[in-house]
């Protein structure tokens, strides 16, 4: 790993870890948030984690860029990773089926895997929570088994239920609140993903871990779900 400091505006650098996409990167990632945490104290303004990359906006009345540079390669130096299973498992219940998750028969004709198989894949693995973006409390997750990579649509739909579950490429995620998307949607959640009252606001944090659990439509709307077709919501 060699770090490499990019400029992104007068007061935030990019620090740029790693420049493929995987799992094993997490353990590291967290280890240099942590780091770069300690370094900049009261000066740091935000740190945003993503995949491979940690933005750092740090205050310009407290520190020139070279200064930040500096702050960075300390906190980098002999850098080791983070234990594992530091962050929490979050299990998402997931009901599965045609009139909220559409894409499904979408996925089931580009794998070459009936429906049932396709929802055991996607529930199978324990997914990474790499970033937080798009919208509050939406975290991207992966990686999807390769069999179910799928580019997000062509034309991105207007309105997205709260909830919804989606696959585009290898990344999985939950849209927290009603919002536009162009993911591929495989079933609805009724976790309450974004809350304004919660410490933190999203569910989950980079660095977590998400399992999704297929329950059947009793179960769903028992944990509070919203069974509303996704054609009538929109």
């Amino acid at each position: 790993m060699k770090p490499r400091i990019e400029v992104v505006a007068i007061d935030a650098l990019m620090v740029r870890l790693f420049d493929v996409i995987a799992e094993a990167n997490m353990p590291w990632m967290l280890a240099a948030t942590q780091r770069l945490r300690d370094g900049f104290g009261a000066a740091l303004v935000d740190l945003v984690p993503s995949y491979t990359t940690l933005m750092v906006h740090y205050d310009l009345t407290v520190l020139t860029p070279a200064q930040a540079r500096e702050l960075i390669n300390q906190a980098l130096t002999d850098l080791q990773p983070q234990a594992q299973g530091s962050g929490q498992c979050h299990v998402l219940p997931v009901w599965y089926d045609l009139s909220v998750g559409p894409e499904l028969t979408l996925l089931s004709q580009r794998s070459g895997l009936a429906v049932d198989e396709v929802i055991r894949r996607h529930s199978a693995h324990e997914y990474q929570v790499f970033a937080l973006g798009f919208a509050p409390g939406f975290a991207f997750m992966g990686l999807v088994d390769e069999i179910l990579a799928t580019p997000r649509l062509n034309t991105p739909r207007k309105r997205v239920a709260a909830g919804s579950v989606g696959i585009a490429e290898r990344q999985t995620a939950a849209y927290p609140v009603v919002s536009p998307g162009g993911w591929n949607l495989i079933g609805r959640t009724p976790a309450r993903l974004f809350d304004r009252e919660r410490d933190g606001y999203s569910l989950m944090q980079p660095g977590d871990t998400v399992r999704f659990e297929s329950v059947d439509h009793a179960e769903f709307i028992k944990l509070g779900g919203d069974d509303t077709p996704l054609e009538a919501q929109a």
